[in-house]
């Protein structure tokens, strides 16, 4: 089987995302695992080709359905994708752009928030684009107002259909002056996408800066933008008339392996993430030894274990470089097996917390505070969205019914079901395949005791 073949049968239009499970938990996880590229940068990457006059190479690409939704929207737009000679990559020519039908767009977005994302290279090569309503993880709201905002500075027209949105650029889009009111990754990626072929100078104002923010900084550096960053979050774009095609290997999945290390706490086992680097989870690392996990830094990888008795940590999230939202539902399987309180503050999205139902079915002690915890010293300033969860550990985990709310969420139950002992069933496990690749073989990999059963 191909690689294009792995990733569209990993995405939600063949097998959807009704699996279900049957776990027999209560054994350690040992083994290795490794990580690909990053999802939030290989997607970004492979839209980042439409900008380019010539082919580009993507390297390191994992086998995940938003991979295949991703590569279904360019070929619809007329994007030639195939496999590259090395495994795992990906040649994306972008010679053949073209215009989508509103309904091809709609029938290939899934359950992406990607389509947005092709509104400024689409733009600059065809003049127009269209955005059919948004999908993703239902985890809060995420308003694309930021992204619509940018893109009427550039100069583009937006015009709100039923169906979507559609936007035009009568003529070439210009530099603009943009201060976003939150570093949100998402609206930073469309500045990128859209400002390197704008007429002019951008300036970005409170820019995200994660580790895949500046790896797609250097993939359009490669294909010939000129993009600098400057102290406190400032992003300056120098518009260019025509970019090449790069040749890039992504960036690691560092909230893959950050889930892996929280399985190994969790479960009491020890797990050694090939592919992961410490510099991109050095803030990770830091929470996970306060909770009394330990860590061997090698030249490959990280394997992650126990260091002895868990211990409760309190926890805020924040953009980069905080502690990632997305590494805190895995994280808290862990920490129901700490001793004391745990405190978990959720100040990205709103509704991050409602996987800790099914964690209280298996026996955890779980109160979330849905407007948050008030008072105390905290390092990240209070939003009005916050949430809270706080939790009393060690609580023994038993086995239970329980359906996968999201991506990260679905994660986190698969891995409290292996920790908990007697059998649980886990349903609509295939939403996990948005963003873990093979993951029922790197579970088998590392002896979990498990039945595809639907």
């Amino acid at each position: 089987m191909t690689l294009l073949d792995d990733i569209v049968s990993s995405s939600g239009r063949k097998g959807g995302s009704g699996e279900t499970l049957a776990i027999r938990g209560g054994r350690p996880l040992r083994g290795s695992v490794t990580v690909k590229g990053a999802k939030n940068l290989v997607t970004k990457a492979m839209v980042a080709a439409i900008l380019g006059e010539g082919p580009s190479v993507l390297r390191d690409v994992p086998v995940i359905s938003d991979v295949a939704v991703v590569r279904s929207l360019l070929e619809v737009h007329g994007v030639r994708v195939t496999e590259g000679e090395e495994d795992g990559s990906f040649v994306l020519d972008p010679a053949g752009v073209e215009s989508a039908h509103m309904e091809e767009i709609d029938a290939h977005a899934g359950a992406s928030r990607i389509p947005i994302l092709f509104c400024g290279p689409l733009l600059h090569r065809l003049g127009q684009a269209f955005i059919p309503d948004l999908g993703g993880c239902r985890i809060g709201d995420r308003p694309i107002d930021f992204h619509l905002d940018a893109l009427r500075k550039f100069g583009a027209v937006v015009e709100k259909l039923p169906s979507g949105i559609r936007l035009s650029a009568p003529r070439r889009l210009h530099g603009a002056n943009i201060h976003l009111p939150y570093p949100s990754v998402g609206a930073t990626e469309q500045v990128l996408l859209t400002a390197v072929r704008a007429e002019g100078v951008t300036e970005l104002r409170n820019a995200a800066i994660e580790p895949e923010i500046m790896d797609l900084i250097a993939v359009l550096q490669k294909m010939g933008a000129i993009i600098s960053y400057e102290p406190n979050r400032v992003i300056l774009i120098e518009g260019v008339d025509r970019l090449s095609g790069y040749d890039h290997r992504a960036v690691f999945d560092r909230n893959e392996a950050a889930s892996w290390a929280s399985a190994a706490l969790a479960t009491d086992g020890e797990i050694f993430v090939g592919g992961a680097h410490q510099p991109e989870m050095l803030t990770f690392l830091n929470v996970l030894r306060k909770v009394g996990g330990d860590f061997d830094i090698r030249e490959d990888g990280i394997l992650f274990r126990r260091g002895g008795d868990l211990r409760p940590v309190t926890v805020e999230t924040d953009v980069h470089p905080g502690f990632m939202t997305d590494w805190q539902q895995p994280l808290i399987v862990a920490l129901t097996q700490a001793h004391g309180e745990s405190i978990v503050h959720e100040t990205v999205y709103e509704n991050r917390f409602g996987f800790t139902d099914a964690l209280v079915k298996m026996g955890a002690d779980i109160v979330v505070h849905p407007h948050g915890l008030q008072g105390g010293p905290r390092r990240v300033p209070r939003r009005n969205l916050e949430q809270a969860a706080v939790i009393h550990g060690p609580t023994p985990l038993h086995g239970a019914d329980i359906t996968v709310p999201d991506l990260r969420g679905g994660y986190s139950h698969v891995i409290a079901a292996l920790t908990a002992t007697g059998e649980s069933t886990v349903r609509n496990v295939g939403i996990i395949s948005r963003g873990y690749e093979k993951f029922f073989d790197k579970l088998t990999s590392l002896g979990a005791d498990f039945d595809v059963i639907g």
